[in-house]
């Protein structure tokens, strides 16, 4: 799963790196957890480029009733998602990109979990396959929120965990962003290969420390290495 990233990379190399208008707004974080703002890159189907969003982290559906149900809507298994009812439409219609410059995992260890820190090989930034959905309140109000595709874990991460977030190589971006617009039965299904685990070589993990596990922790010090 994916259940905790960061993004501190500068609003001049995300606006750079993903072909956006303008540089977005935003603060480096080290520490995003569900239910709070993430920021996502999407197809406007109106002016046909990319921007920049930020939505809740947990899908609402737009035909729920309660919004509550995005806590437990943070991640969409990839190979059930354009099937499932919670995810079907978005997958169709509003597929995104979730910029990261690492995302963290924990491994079960005795009774314990120990917290590691998996980033681009790089230094760069990973590109996450996410969905979007808009839901419309009581009120008229609308919410716009997200969630992180997961795949099978690949080699470097099996240890850690049997699922991993879907990573998108950069060749892939425009494929699965698509128009914006709803796609044909025939375009979703060419979106198969995508589906597939990250290239581990393009990885780098390393322990950190619990001062990750709370979500109120903030800063550098939750990507502090430490010895395993």
């Amino acid at each position: 799963m994916c259940g905790r990233f960061t993004l501190f990379a500068s609003p001049e190399q995300l606006a750079t790196l993903f072909d956006l208008p303008e540089p977005p707004i935003l603060a480096p974080r080290f520490n995003v957890a569900p239910t709070q703002p993430v920021g996502i890159v999407r197809m406007n189907p109106n002016t046909k480029q990319r921007e920049w969003a930020l939505v809740h982290w947990g899908l609402i559906p737009s035909w729920s009733k309660d919004p509550a149900i995005g806590g437990r809507l943070i991640n969409a298994r990839a190979e059930t998602a354009p099937e499932k009812p919670s995810f079907r439409a978005a997958f169709k219609r509003r597929r995104c990109l979730v910029p990261t410059s690492g995302f963290y995992e924990w491994k079960k260890v005795g009774k314990g979990k120990e917290p590691y820190f998996i980033a681009p090989a790089d230094g760069g930034v990973f590109a996450l396959a996410g969905l979007w959905e808009i839901w419309t309140g009581p009120d008229g109000g609308e919410l716009q929120s997200s969630t992180i595709l997961t795949i099978e874990a690949n080699d470097l991460m099996a240890p850690i965990h049997d699922r991993m977030p879907l990573i998108l190589e950069k060749d892939d971006w425009a494929d699965w962003l698509g128009s914006g617009a709803e796609d044909s039965p025939a375009r979703l299904s060419q979106l198969q290969h995508l589906l597939r685990p990250y290239d581990p070589a393009q990885m780098k993990l390393q322990p950190v420390s619990s001062y990750v596990n709370s979500p109120r922790n903030e800063g550098e010090q939750c990507i502090e290495p430490v010895e395993s």
